[in-house]
C-alpha cells in the first residue's frame, strides 16, 4: 500500500530539510520515520516529499533572525500539524522535546522498566537456550542458590552468630537426657538452685524435686506425677527469707552487709535485666537502695520495700511462693540433638551430692565445702594492673585490717585473693625451687612487693600456675588432656613469638592495641578459670576487673552465676562462680574437652545452651559486675541499618562512651573524677571491668607504688624502673602532677591513701598496722 498523493505538500516558504549534526535530532529525525504505519515502509520506493513531511526540528531555544518579527514564524506545533496531515492522529509527542520539558506526569525511569521485564526475558532466554522443560528448571535451581547465599551472608555478617551456616553448627551436646537429668538432680538437693526461675521441660522431671534452697510455700497446690506431665518446678523446703531495711550506722559511710546475708538474683535479673528493657541507671540506684549505699542522704522517701532484694535466714516458714511459669508441660518435649556417638559420654562419675548447710545453720562462718576465694590469673611482668586489682580488694572487702585481731569477730567469713602466676610452658611440670624463684621475683618487683607485707600473708596469697599439675589433679581432664594440648593454644599459635606481657607508655605512644597485644594467656585463663573454681571453689575474676563493694551478699548465692556479654544472648566468664567438685562443672569440662578444649565465652554459651544448663549458671546482668559495657558498645541489625547505640538517653554514673575514657576522661568530663571520687564512681555495681587496656597507665604523673614511708623500698623501685621514660601531661597548678586527674588515677590514689592511714575505707574503717 502506498501513501496517497492527496496528501499535504508544504508550503513554498518551508525551508528544506538540512543535514542532521546534532545527536537528539538524529535521533528525533529517525523515531518520527519510524513512528510512520508499516504500510508506509513496503517494498516500492515512497515518495521523496514524504520525508520532507518530517524535517529535523529546529534547534531548540533558538533567537529569531535579525530584523524578522517572531510573530511571523510559525511555530512548532503548528508547523508539524500541517506536515502531519492524515497521521495526525498518530502521537509524536513521545519523541518531542516538549515531552521531556513539560511538567505533566512522566513514564517510569528506565532502571524499573528493565527491573520489571528482566524476570519475563530470563524466562524467555531460558527456555530458547535450554527448552521449554530444562529452561524454567534450570531458572529455578539459579533463584534458589541467590536466596540461600542471600541467607548465608545474612548468617555470617548480619546475625548475632557471626557464622556461615552449616559452619561449625555441629551438635556441642556430649550427654543423654538422663544423665543432664542427673545433674539437674545433684545440684538442686545440693542446695546449689535457689532461684525460682523453671527448669527447662526438655530435661522432663516427671515428679517435683525437693529444694534446701528454696523456702517452703503452703499457698501453692503442686501437681501430681499423675498428671502425666513433665514438672518444670522445684518444692521448696528450706527456711524463711526475710528481707530487712538496710540502714547506715553513721551518716557519710555505708554499713558493711550483714553477716551471711544473700542477694536474691531473681530480684536484680527482674530490674536490671537489658533484655526486658531495663536501664543500667536504674539498676544501679536499686542496688544502692537495697544496700543502704546511698549514705544515708535519704532522697527517696517514698515507700520502696519492694525493690529489696538482699534477704537472711530465719528458720522455717512461709514467705514465697513458686513464680506462674513453673506449670507442667509436655513429656513430648524433643531430646537435646546429639553429637557423633563416638563423642559421646557413656558415663556421668558423680560424687554424693553435699548436704546444703545454710548460713543459719552453720557452725563456722567459712564452711569447708564452699571458700571464699577470689582467683586471678596473670603472664608476663607484674604491673600497675594486677596491683590495682589487689589495691581495690584491700579497700572494699572486709578483711578485718581495722581490727588488731581478726578473730574478734568471729562471725564474719574473710575472703581470700589468690594470684596464680604462669611462668613455665603448659606440659612442664614445675621444679623444686620454681615457687621460691617466682616469689623472688615479687620481692624484687615495686608493684608485687608491698603485698608480701606480714599485714597481708592471710589475705593475699601468690600462686604458682602450672598447666600440667593442674589438669593432671581433675579427674574430668588427667585421661585426655594431653592428646588434645595442641588445640588449647591452636586459636593463638601466632602470638607464641609475642613478648608475654605489655609495655606500658607514660608518653602515650605504645604501639601496641587490642589487635596486636599478646593473647595467648587470655585463652590459658579461658580454661584456667574454669579449672580453679572446680578444683577449689570460689569466684574467678580476670585482673582487668575492681572491686567496688562488699560481695558478702553474692558469696550468700549458693548457686553458679557468670554474667551477660553486653546486649547479646551469652555469657561472659570475666566473672565465674562455681562450687567445688559440683556437678556443673564436671558437665562443663567433659563436654569442653570433647568439644576440643575450647573454654571461650562463646562456646561455652552453647555447651549450656544446647543441653539446657543455662539456668544453673545465674546470667548475671552485666550492669553489676560491667557497668561502662553497654554505654560503650553498640550494634548494627542489618549492613542496611545505622548504627544503634545502647542507653545513652540515660547512662549511668560516669557516662562512658569508649573504655579509654577511664584512662583518658574527655576534657569536659576530667572536672568530675577528683570532685566525687570513688563514691560517684558507679555506685552500686560490684565490680568495674576495663577490658584489657593493659598498655596504659593508671598513674602517669605518679607511676610507682606511692604507699608511704611503710613501703619506701618499693616506692624507690618504681621511681628507678621510670627514671629514663619520656612522660607526657599537662600540668595544672599543682607543680609536676597532672592538671586534670583522669578516673584510673583518682581510684588508684584513694586506695593508696587508705594504705597510708591518710583516709578510711569506703565503709569508714581505717587501716590498722
Amino acid at each position: 500500500m502506498h501513501i496517497s498523493d492527496s496528501s499535504p505538500t508544504p508550503r513554498a516558504s518551508q525551508p528544506p530539510a538540512k543535514s542532521i549534526h546534532h545527536p537528539a535530532d538524529a535521533g528525533w529525525a529517525y523515531n518520527a520515520r519510524m513512528a510512520l504505519p508499516t504500510a508506509s515502509l513496503s517494498s516500492s520506493p515512497c515518495p521523496a516529499h514524504i520525508f520532507a513531511l518530517y524535517p529535523s526540528p529546529l534547534p531548540r531555544h533558538r533567537p529569531p533572525r535579525a530584523g524578522m518579527a517572531a510573530s511571523h514564524l510559525p511555530s512548532r506545533r503548528d508547523t508539524h500539524d500541517a506536515a502531519r496531515g492524515r497521521y495526525s492522529h498518530i502521537s509524536t509527542d513521545a519523541f518531542s522535546d516538549d515531552f521531556y520539558h513539560s511538567s505533566g506526569p512522566r513514564r517510569a525511569p528506565r532502571w524499573a522498566a528493565v527491573l520489571v521485564a528482566a524476570p519475563t526475558g530470563l524466562y524467555k532466554a531460558s527456555m530458547t537456550r535450554f527448552g521449554r522443560r530444562r529452561g524454567p528448571a534450570l531458572l529455578g535451581v539459579c533463584c534458589l542458590v541467590l536466596v540461600l547465599a542471600a541467607l548465608a551472608f545474612h548468617g555470617r555478617f548480619v546475625s548475632a552468630r557471626r557464622k556461615w551456616p552449616l559452619v561449625g553448627a555441629t551438635s556441642t551436646v556430649v550427654f543423654e537426657r538422663r544423665h543432664l537429668r542427673r545433674i539437674w538432680e545433684w545440684e538442686i538437693a545440693s542446695g546449689h538452685y535457689p532461684s525460682t526461675r523453671a527448669i527447662p521441660e526438655e530435661i522432663g522431671f516427671t515428679s517435683p524435686v525437693s529444694n534446701p534452697a528454696l523456702p517452703s510455700s503452703a499457698a501453692f497446690k503442686y501437681p501430681t506425677a499423675s498428671d502425666g506431665g513433665v514438672v518444670t518446678y522445684t518444692v521448696g523446703t528450706g527456711a524463711n527469707r526475710i528481707y530487712p531495711e538496710v540502714r547506715p550506722r553513721e551518716f557519710g559511710h555505708p554499713p558493711r552487709p550483714i553477716p551471711g546475708s544473700v542477694a536474691d538474683l531473681d530480684v536484680i535479673l527482674e530490674n536490671c535485666d537489658f533484655g526486658t528493657g531495663k536501664y543500667t541507671r536504674d539498676c544501679h540506684e536499686i542496688l544502692r537502695l537495697g544496700a543502704g549505699l546511698d549514705n544515708s542522704v535519704r532522697l527517696r522517701r517514698e515507700d520502696i520495700e519492694y525493690l529489696r532484694y538482699i534477704y537472711v535466714l530465719d528458720g522455717e516458714g512461709d514467705h514465697i511462693t513458686p513464680r506462674s511459669e513453673n506449670a507442667t508441660a509436655s513429656l513430648d518435649a524433643p531430646p537435646p540433638s546429639k553429637r557423633a556417638s563416638d563423642d559421646w559420654e557413656h558415663d556421668l562419675p558423680l560424687p554424693p551430692h553435699s548436704q546444703y548447710n545454710p548460713s543459719n545453720r552453720q557452725s563456722s562462718p567459712c564452711p569447708e565445702d564452699d571458700p571464699r576465694i577470689f582467683h586471678m590469673f596473670w603472664a608476663g611482668p607484674f604491673t600497675d594492673k594486677p596491683y590495682m586489682a589487689m589495691m581495690a580488694f584491700l579497700y572494699t572487702q572486709n578483711l578485718g585490717l581495722h581490727l588488731e585481731d581478726t578473730a574478734s569477730e568471729n562471725n564474719v567469713c574473710r575472703p581470700q585473693l589468690w594470684l596464680w602466676v604462669s611462668r613455665q610452658p603448659a606440659e612442664t611440670m614445675p621444679s623444686e625451687s620454681a615457687t621460691e624463684s617466682m616469689l623472688e621475683e615479687l620481692r624484687n618487683n615495686a608493684w608485687a612487693a608491698p603485698f608480701l607485707h606480714p599485714r597481708f600473708k592471710d589475705i593475699i596469697k601468690f600462686q604458682l600456675w602450672n598447666t600440667a599439675e593442674q589438669l593432671d589433679a581433675v579427674d574430668e581432664l588427667r585421661d585426655d588432656w594431653r592428646s588434645m594440648s595442641d588445640m588449647l593454644l591452636s586459636t593463638v599459635k601466632d602470638d607464641a613469638k609475642k613478648q608475654v606481657g605489655s609495655n606500658i607508655a607514660l608518653d602515650g605512644k605504645s604501639n601496641e592495641t587490642h589487635a596486636t597485644y599478646n593473647k595467648l594467656p587470655v585463652v590459658l585463663s579461658d580454661l584456667v578459670r574454669f579449672v580453679l573454681c572446680h578444683r577449689y571453689g570460689g569466684v574467678y575474676l580476670d585482673v582487668d576487673m575492681l572491686f567496688l563493694r562488699d560481695w558478702e551478699e553474692l558469696w550468700g548465692w549458693s548457686g553458679a552465676f557468670s554474667y551477660r556479654w553486653s546486649h547479646e544472648d551469652r555469657y561472659n566468664t570475666a566473672v565465674l562462680r562455681l562450687r567445688r567438685g559440683s556437678a556443673l562443672g564436671t558437665f562443663l569440662l567433659r563436654t569442653a574437652l570433647r568439644n576440643g578444649l575450647d573454654f571461650h565465652p562463646t562456646t561455652v554459651s552453647r555447651y549450656l545452651k544446647e543441653s539446657h544448663m543455662e539456668r544453673l549458671l545465674f546470667r548475671i546482668p552485666d550492669a553489676l559486675f560491667d557497668p561502662a559495657w553497654l554505654n560503650t558498645d553498640h550494634r548494627k541489625p542489618h549492613p542496611w541499618s545505622s548504627i544503634e547505640y545502647l542507653q545513652r538517653d540515660r547512662p549511668p554514673q560516669p557516662f562512658f562512651t569508649d573504655f579509654d575514657n577511664f584512662f583518658n576522661t574527655p576534657p569536659e568530663m576530667s572536672a568530675m573524677p577528683a570532685v566525687i571520687g570513688f563514691d560517684g564512681f558507679f555506685r552500686g555495681a560490684f565490680l568495674y571491668h576495663y577490658h584489657n587496656e593493659w598498655w596504659k597507665p593508671f598513674d602517669t604523673a605518679r607511676f610507682w607504688p606511692d604507699l608511704g614511708p611503710r613501703f619506701a623500698d618499693a616506692e624507690k623501685m618504681g621511681r628507678a624502673a621510670i627514671a629514663d621514660k619520656p612522660t607526657s601531661f599537662p600540668v595544672g597548678i599543682v607543680q609536676k602532677d597532672k592538671r586534670d586527674l583522669d578516673w584510673a588515677t583518682v581510684l588508684k590514689r584513694t586506695f593508696e591513701a587508705y594504705i597510708r592511714g591518710e583516709r578510711p575505707n569506703m565503709y569508714g574503717e581505717w587501716i590498722r598496722w
